[in-house]
């Protein structure tokens, strides 16, 4: 006896096309094409979720160097004060405390040039 695989298949064809959906030129409508686009689009996802942290990190870097910029103290200095000091903030918070506040920062740097 043999199996049919009519709507298992249309049910994966149309489960690959709305993934696809907004695609541009042909990629949307043909399914050997859309099955490829979606896997492009899931290597780059991936790509991007580990560039997204790598960006962050940099950004968060330029704005504790900015706010350094007034105290005249270099990001490297700063960084190693704060070991020495035994403050353990991340980078994302040290950049928070720059953006938003700016006292509290002022506090961190005048604990650091001790």
């Amino acid at each position: 006896m043999r199996v049919k695989t009519g709507t298992v298949r249309h049910r994966k064809h149309k489960q690959v096309l709305e993934n696809v959906k907004g695609m541009r030129m042909t990629i949307h409508k043909r399914i050997r094409m859309a099955k490829q686009a979606e896997l492009h689009a899931g290597n780059y996802a991936f790509a991007g979720r580990k560039l997204r942290k790598r960006d962050f990190r940099t950004l968060w870097i330029q704005r504790i160097t900015g706010g350094l910029a007034a105290y005249d103290l270099s990001y490297s200095t700063f960084m190693s004060g704060l070991k020495k000091a035994n403050i353990d903030l991340n980078r994302k918070v040290l950049a928070d405390l720059v953006v938003n506040h700016p006292t509290a920062f002022e506090a961190l740097v005048k604990q650091v040039k001790v």
